[in-house]
């Protein structure tokens, strides 16, 4: 459709015009450029007794399950597919064989230091650079569940949309390598591309005829956060169940509500987490609308037959998988992460424990810019509900290279 309405020359100029205005995407114009930006100087080479230790303290299935399924996408990518770890270069083919060989070492139930061992005789150690100052911030996501029903009423009235029929998507990296990982999404008015519907104008009515509801969820916070998390399990009053992910976005900006509360004194920023914002917006409902609202970004589901997936296409595994910024880390790369963690203590305190583990670097999102930031997959259930809601931990952020692929 959009080849017969608008020519590539013309639709060009509209998508640099709109990219250097910073219009549509978070990352366009002079952010492209420069060392944040760049998958060369996002890791730097680790060496001698600066080595991590790399001691896994989670389970050995769930981590086989996290390299099959990277395997599965970089299987369907063409061998000589090129991936950046900061100074080093690997093709897919190398990258599959180097997986391969880390599931026959899983496969033997080595202890942790034993497997570190190994790992470490095939891969080269890379961490990334972190943000300007170095820090490295760690998040985390989960599925959550949440109430809906088939139809509209009073009680379940916030549609979940599938896309809709006339949104758009542009990848920017196809008219110029410059845009690696950026997108941008729109809709036509006549042959001008122009930016697709707000989030205040979607709920004003703007998608009437356009889109489905896959169903009408009871609570708009509720929505709005599985808008954030990208996937959930949707819950219908007769107890069955259906998994969703994520299907396209509106290509609006991301921006946090819960920076808008600190901005706005209603918050102070060590307080903020997913609990206390549900907790301030429940306590004010006449401000709920508004401070939804500012974040103009607005995410469209499918439904799923199987578990939540990545921006890769591929399941994602709890504790396993990770969410990078897609223009600077590697897609499906083995990696290692330190960090920590809430966890309940039996007296209902949350106590913080260590967490060091491999990942595998399996999907992204619109909040996870730079190389100082990474968001760990922790399911669903509440432990995992905590583990997204309270965690803004420092941590550190390893990528592992084949050996067999380190440049002199």
């Amino acid at each position: 459709m959009l080849r017969r309405s608008i020519s590539p020359t013309v639709l060009l100029k509209v998508i640099i015009g709109l990219c250097l205005g910073s219009v549509l995407v978070t990352g366009c114009g002079p952010r492209l450029v420069g060392a944040l930006t760049d998958p060369a100087k996002a890791m730097k080479p680790i060496h001698g007794s600066s080595r991590p230790a790399l001691r896994d303290d989670g389970d050995v299935e769930s981590l086989r399950e996290a390299v099959r399924q990277s395997l599965a996408w970089l299987e369907t990518e063409p061998p000589d597919r090129e991936f950046v770890f900061g100074p080093r270069t690997v093709t897919a083919a190398q990258q599959s064989g180097s997986l391969r060989r880390l599931l026959d070492l899983l496969a033997d139930d080595l202890t942790p230091d034993v497997l570190a061992e190994r790992i470490l005789s095939g891969f080269e150690v890379l961490e990334s650079v972190g943000a300007a100052d170095g820090a490295m911030l760690v998040t985390g996501y989960y599925e959550p569940v949440i109430e809906v029903a088939e139809s509209w009423s009073p009680e379940y009235a916030v549609p979940i949309f599938a896309a809709p029929d006339d949104l758009i998507g542009v990848s920017l990296e196809s008219f110029d390598p410059r845009f690696k990982g950026e997108r941008i999404a729109g809709r036509l008015e006549g042959r001008r591309l122009v930016p697709y519907w707000s989030r205040a104008e979607i709920e004003d009515g703007r998608l009437t005829g356009r889109a489905l509801a896959l169903a009408w969820g009871r609570d708009p916070v509720d929505v709005f956060f599985m808008e954030i998390q990208g996937s959930g399990t949707l819950r219908f009053p007769d107890g069955r169940e259906i998994r969703v992910g994520y299907a396209a976005a509106n290509g609006r900006p991301y921006r946090s509500i819960g920076r808008l509360l600190i901005d706005e004194g209603k918050m102070a920023r060590e307080a903020v987490s997913l609990q206390s914002i549900r907790a301030w917006l429940a306590a004010h409902p006449e401000e709920r609308p508004r401070v939804l609202r500012h974040n103009e970004s607005y995410v469209f589901f499918r439904r799923l037959d199987g578990p939540p997936v990545g921006s890769l296409g591929v399941p994602v595994t709890p504790q396993r998988s990770i969410a990078t910024d897609a223009r600077l880390f590697p897609p499906g790369a083995l990696a290692f992460v330190r960090t920590e963690r809430p966890m309940l203590s039996p007296d209902r305190r949350v106590e913080w424990r260590p967490v060091s583990r491999f990942v595998l670097n399996q999907d992204a999102g619109g909040a996870i810019r730079g190389p100082g930031r990474v968001d760990i997959f922790w399911g669903r259930g509440a432990d995992a509900e905590l583990a997204a809601g309270l965690m803004k931990q420092p941590g550190t952020l390893y990528f592992l290279v084949p050996r067999s692929a380190h440049r002199e």
